[in-house]
Parts: C-alpha cells; structure tokens; sequence
C-alpha cells in the first residue's frame, strides 16, 4: 500500500513527476509485467514441497479451472449488463479480473516451504496456475473485439489448439525442468562442473522453459510455474521428509562446494540457494509493480465503475467461485471463507491489461477499461493488505483452539 501511495504521488494527480502514455508505451509496459510475473511464478512454484499425487492439490486445481471459468463467466455477466459493454469487452474484462496474484500478498501465502495450511497452499499454487489459464480467455475477449491475430474462436481447432496450450506447457515446462536439473546435477556430482552461479540457473531456466513453451505453443506462464515446481520435486525426492534447510545445514557466504556436489545434499543446496535468490528478486518486482500500478493510476484517474466493479468481484463473484469450485472438498467452512476473500488481483491482471492495451481496440473502450481495472487493482491491494494480517490471526488462533479441543 506504501508502494501504491509513492507510485500515485509520482503522477499527473500528485506532483507530476511521471506521467507516462499508457498505450504508447503498451509493449515496454507488457514486457515489464511479463519478467515480474515469471519470476513470481517460478518461485511460488519453488515453494510447494509437497507430492504431486498428494491430495492437497486437487485445491488449487479446482480453483484455477472451475474457479477461473465461473469468475470469467461472471465478470463478463457483470460487464454485460451492468456495464452494459459488448460481449468481447466483457470476456476481456473477466479474463483480466480473474487471475490471483501469486506473490503480493506475502501474509497469506506460502512462507515456509512445505507448509501444508490448506489456505496458504490453496491461494500460492492457485495463483501459480491461474496467470495461465486465463490465457485463452484472454485471446477469446481480444479475438471478439476484432484482432484476428488471437485466433479463430469461431473455429473448433481453435478452441482445442488453447486447451492444448493448457496441457504442452505444463508439460514443457516439466520436461524442460527434468532435463535441465538433472544435467546441473550430473556434472556436479559426477564432474564437479557447473559449480556456482545460482543466480544464473535460475534465470537461465525460467528463460529457457517460457522460449521452448512458445515455440511449441504452449503457455510460458504455466511452463515456468512447472518447471519451479520440478525443482522442488526433485528435491523432496532426494531428501524426503527432512526440511532442505537440516539436510544442507548451515552454508557459508559464497557457497559450499562439497554441498553443491553431495549425492543426498546437492538437490536441496541448489534448490535453496535459487530460491534465495528469487526471493530478492520477487521483493524487486513487487516494488516496481506496484509503484508502476501507483503511478498508471495516477495518469488514468479513479474509476467508480471499476470501485463498484471492485465490490462485486470481492463481495459476489470470488465468494461463488470459491464455494462452487470447492464443493465437495475437504475444506472446512473457515478455509474456504478465507480462500474466497483473500483473491486478491495484482501483477497478472496488469500483464494482461497491457498485452491488450498493445493491440488498437477502440479508444471510448481504452478510456473505460483501464481506469476501471487499475481501480479494481489499487482496491484489492489496500482491502486484502488492511485485512490480511488480523484475518490470519484469527484464523490460527480459531484453528489452534480447534486443535485443542480436538476438532482437528
């Protein structure tokens, strides 16, 4: 929210420091939002130290289909006739809307790797998986309001061909994971090469996984949430149920070579050290974004439709949502209460909205559109940021009092 502040303060509606074009800079704007969002994405995949065959993952899979396809349909709902917007709007505006953020809000997510809190592992791998499966909505909204570029929607091959872009960049990014971990590995252990440069690894296959899934027409978002996620796998394989941090045990700055190279020790070593090194970038990127959000806020100016926007995505639309995509489950009444307030919308609903922004949509549509979303955006952040902390705090507190009394 600090962030948010200085950002406002910069533009046109404080003391006009910056006051960048938004669509003339669309492309430079996507490309920042593309890097944040990448290397969001590879660290919360970094995080998830659990099984993939456990059954806590069936959540945040739950949310990111279901979850994603009821939210588009009901933003798009609300674009419609209460915005009274043309069908393509509407599904651009859902598509946009409805991905979480995987990293902004950093006191409901996944802090320890391996937590299993139903909450927190619920909203860090939800937020990973969904800045990919709004993708094809996305295209949808863009290919109805004229920019053929997209796709042919009206096509079935079209439809099938995103759905596959769904699949191959899971897979891709998984693949790409595999082999390339693997080989780091090898000529460590077997050679003692590849030693060092963390840094460069992880950035090394971020890039690597989200060009190899484009090229196969696969989602890089998903491909690169994968490939953190692999990381992790390997890891917990090797190391099984002892936390990395005990396996490695203590490391001195600059590294350890013979840790890097241990058989039982090196997956864990690698995996910590380039989740260290995410963790300072995510920190960076949260800066820039938000200040960046700030300060487009400022230049485009407060929106009521997007406050009133704000208060049915909140209030109506992630409530249902969350119930719907999680009927069924194990989830008590609590968690799913907490999972369905705690939506917040941030760095991928900016990506989106400056891919779109790239394209030359109607300017009476731009001049709608942006300063809603941006409110959206900016209302999340400051309700989600006041309430995360004493939320949470109630719920450990009513969780532990179960616990004692037996309830869990």
């Amino acid at each position: 929210m600090f962030y948010l502040a200085i950002g406002y303060a910069l533009g046109p509606s404080g003391f006009n420091l910056v006051a960048p074009d938004i669509q003339a800079n669309a492309k430079i704007f996507t490309l920042i939002c593309e890097s944040a969002l990448l290397i969001s994405l590879f660290a919360v995949g970094l995080r998830l130290r659990i099984k993939l065959n456990d059954r806590i993952w069936s959540l945040p899979w739950r949310l990111a289909l279901i979850g994603m396809v009821l939210s588009v349909i009901l933003m798009a709902g609300a674009g419609l006739f209460i915005l009274d917007l043309s069908p393509g709007a509407a599904i651009l505006l859902g598509a946009i809307l409805s991905p979480t953020d995987p990293v902004l809000a950093s006191e409901v997510q996944i802090q320890n790797v391996g937590d299993r809190d139903r909450i927190r592992f619920s909203l860090s791998a939800e937020g990973g998986l969904n800045d990919g499966t709004a993708y094809p909505f996305a295209m949808l909204g863009l290919f109805l309001l004229g920019v053929h570029r997209t796709g042919n929607y009206e096509n079935l091959g079209e439809v099938l061909h995103a759905l596959w872009g769904v699949v191959v960049g899971l897979g891709s990014g998984w693949l790409m994971g595999l082999l390339l971990i693997r080989f780091v590995l090898y000529m460590r252990q077997k050679h003692r090469q590849a030693l060092g440069m963390e840094e460069f690894l992880a950035l090394g296959l971020i890039a690597l996984t989200y060009g190899i899934s484009h090229i196969v027409d696969g989602i890089g978002f998903l491909a690169v949430f994968a490939a953190g996620v692999t990381m992790r796998h390997i890891e917990h394989k090797v190391s099984g149920v002892d936390p990395p941090a005990s396996v490695i045990g203590p490391v001195t700055v600059g590294g350890d070579e013979n840790l890097a190279t241990d058989p039982i020790k090196a997956p864990a070593y690698m995996a910590e050290m380039v989740l260290d090194f995410n963790r300072q970038l995510e920190h960076i990127a949260e800066f820039v974004m938000v200040l960046l959000l700030g300060i487009l806020l400022s230049v485009s100016g407060w929106s009521w439709e997007g406050a009133l926007i704000a208060l049915i995505l909140m209030l109506i639309v992630r409530p249902l949502s969350v119930l719907v995509s999680l009927a069924g489950s194990k989830s008590t009444a609590i968690e799913r209460g907490m999972i369905a307030w705690f939506g917040i919308r941030g760095i991928g609903s900016l990506y989106y909205l400056a891919y779109a922004l790239q394209y030359h949509l109607h300017a009476e549509l731009l001049q709608r559109l942006v300063p809603m979303i941006l409110t959206v955006l900016a209302i999340s952040i400051a309700m989600h940021g006041i309430s995360a902390t004493p939320l949470m705090h109630l719920y450990y507190r009513r969780r532990n009092k179960d616990a004692r009394i037996g309830i869990r």
